[in-house]
């Protein structure tokens, strides 16, 4: 299976290092978009080497001028994973916005491929009206949402809004809307 999978700026950003390993060991083609937020958590090459594929990173660069980057990572996606999804991201898919690389790619792939957002912020912004609102929108649009976990966050305080637990992404992936691992 084809996935890209999106990592924008939370701290749980490292966890995507452990998603991709995973995933890419499941026999998965794992291809990584990542936010410039999603760079200061974690580095291009650490997904890079686990997902054995070239990790991108900003808006539109392109390198190949008879490519356009991202319709080609959309049109070969059968998944887009984000993980983690921050809020900002949250808006910005669900209010249509496409201003950069991960969005762009998402945007391009949801008619034909399954999307999954696994949201990863404080329990605050978490639990925000307008994030849930756009959550709730999401889902409505056939996107599937990997619901966040309690726990001690980042800031110190335990509520929800931590990241789900990486086998969890990982199974809900392989298995939910009929996808078999293969």
């Amino acid at each position: 299976m084809y996935i890209v999978l999106g990592v924008s700026g939370s701290i749980s950003a490292y966890k995507a290092a452990d998603i991709a390993n995973q995933l890419h060991k499941d026999g998965h083609d794992v291809h990584v978009v990542m936010t410039e937020g999603g760079t200061q958590f974690i580095t291009p090459l650490t997904l890079q080497t686990l997902s054995k594929n070239k990790v991108h990173v900003g808006e539109f660069e392109e390198y190949d001028p008879t490519i356009v980057k991202h319709i080609d990572l959309a049109g070969h996606a059968d998944v887009v994973l984000i993980a983690p999804a921050t809020a900002n991201v949250i808006g910005k898919i669900a209010g249509g916005i496409a201003d950069d690389l991960l969005t762009a790619v998402t945007m391009a792939a949801a008619n034909h491929a399954y999307v999954f957002i696994a949201p990863a912020m404080n329990t605050n912004m978490y639990e925000n009206p307008i994030v849930q609102e756009n959550l709730e929108k999401l889902r409505g649009l056939g996107y599937q949402i990997i619901e966040p976990k309690e726990a001690m966050l980042a800031c110190g305080t335990v509520g929800r809004g931590a990241l789900a637990d990486v086998e969890e992404i990982v199974r809900i992936v392989e298995t939910v809307g009929g996808i078999e691992q293969l």
